[in-house]
């Protein structure tokens, strides 16, 4: 217990700064904060649903084709100055679309901006800096730092809804570019210095000499059982994510209490990320996983319809737990069976699979609307690839016999910089 206490309260300023990067993210910050944006900009140019939500298709994609890149400058430049990089190239983005005039390849380029120029933000670079430095604790440490997302979930929706309402859409955009630099910026640029933390000092860290190569992992059954269920998961994860405040706010509740909603859905992710953090440090992680995976199965039943303000709220809390639970999976699962020799190009594959899914899921729920004019069938769908990216995982066995003995070495946060 003391090894564990010491490893987090040596690492505790490296947690918030990357915490703080994962909140204003790429892959986080547009995602929470597009609901808000989707019926006025759609009143206003007169785009479908589905036309303006494909804006996160388009980053996405630009996303996934980029994590593999991200993960080879993490080894050229470092993961601090990556990031740092990157909160700057995302705010560029939302600038770019303060700016548009109704053309919707305007649109997609500025979301594309965000994805590209904002590359360096994703859950590669600071998964790869908490992996690297944190062993004991490794699993509560990547839940702590990725309630960053929960905290977007939370925060983003609220204060969306009062840019747009007290400034109109654009200044929303303005408002939120403000974020990943005058938020973010500083914290990352003090407390995220993962090459430099204990430098010239010897300190006990994971062992980061073994681990698969891509290639190894990808002729290994347990690489695409992990690829099945980051698919599944993700494609209802985020196909709720965004569209939940449209869904609640045709059924008449109001703005306010649908963003409310959208902040228990991220108090949930938060709550999931540390439940399910401490409890894989501990216990058989697939095991877990399954637990944690189930509850959106009912979650998604009861949006269906017209769900009261409580039974919204409810839902969206055992929703927004398993959202949180899978990103830290995937970290935590991706160093325990790979290894870390190789785990940033490993993740970063594995992220790909994420970001697709993170764009198309939303175009799909939002054309499910467009053509039915609900998102019931979305709601049910969900609840079906919940149940079986969480069953799936089942099949992972044991942990491979390859975790070296702790060892007192130079920082391994250095290998993340190569």
């Amino acid at each position: 217990m003391t090894g564990r206490t010491d490893e987090l309260r040596r690492g505790w300023l490296l947690i918030l700064a990357a915490c703080a990067g994962v909140t204003c993210s790429s892959v986080v910050l547009p995602f929470y904060s597009i609901g808000v944006l989707v019926k006025p900009l759609t009143a206003e140019f007169g785009w479908t649903r589905a036309q303006f939500q494909s804006s996160i298709l388009f980053s996405a994609g630009l996303g996934a084709l980029i994590a593999p890149v991200v993960g080879w400058l993490i080894y050229r430049y470092g993961a601090r100055r990556t990031a740092l990089v990157g909160l700057f190239g995302l705010s560029l983005g939302f600038i770019f679309a303060a700016f548009i005039q109704g053309q919707l390849w305007m649109l997609y380029v500025a979301y594309g901006v965000m994805a590209v120029f904002g590359a360096g933000t994703t859950p590669v670079t600071w998964t790869s800096a908490i992996t690297a430095n944190f062993d004991r604790t490794r699993g509560i440490a990547l839940g702590l730092t990725l309630t960053g997302t929960g905290i977007c979930a939370v925060l983003a929706p609220q204060y969306g809804v009062w840019l747009v309402e007290s400034f109109g859409w654009r200044a929303a955009y303005i408002g939120l570019a403000l974020l990943p630099i005058l938020f973010a910026g500083p914290i990352v640029y003090l407390g995220f210095r993962p090459e430099g933390a204990g430098a010239g000092k010897a300190r006990p860290v994971a062992d980061a000499s073994w681990g698969l190569t891509l290639g190894e992992a990808f002729r290994g059954y347990k690489f695409w059982i992990l690829f099945i269920s980051i698919l599944c998961v993700y494609m209802a994860v985020s196909g709720i994510s965004p569209n939940l405040i449209p869904a609640l706010t045709d059924n008449g509740m109001s703005a306010h209490d649908a963003a409310s909603v959208q902040g228990m859905y991220g108090l949930a992710i938060v709550l999931g990320r540390l439940v399910v953090g401490y409890l894989i440090d501990r216990f058989w992680a697939p095991g877990v996983a399954a637990v944690a995976l189930c509850l959106p199965v009912v979650g998604c039943f009861m949006l269906v319809g017209t769900p009261s303000f409580h039974l919204a709220c409810f839902a969206a809390l055992l929703i927004g737990f398993a959202a949180g639970a899978e990103l830290d999976l995937m970290s935590f699962l991706t160093a325990r069976y790979f290894g870390l020799k190789h785990y940033a190009k490993i993740y970063a594959v594995l992220y790909a699979v994420l970001a697709i899914c993170s764009g198309v899921a939303p175009v799909a729920f939002a054309t499910v609307f467009d053509r039915t004019a609900s998102y019931d069938v979305s709601f049910y769908v969900a609840s079906a690839v919940f149940a079986v990216g969480a069953l799936i995982l089942l099949s992972l066995g044991p942990y491979p016999r390859r975790e070296q003995p702790m060892q007192f070495v130079q920082p391994v946060a250095q290998a993340v910089s190569r």
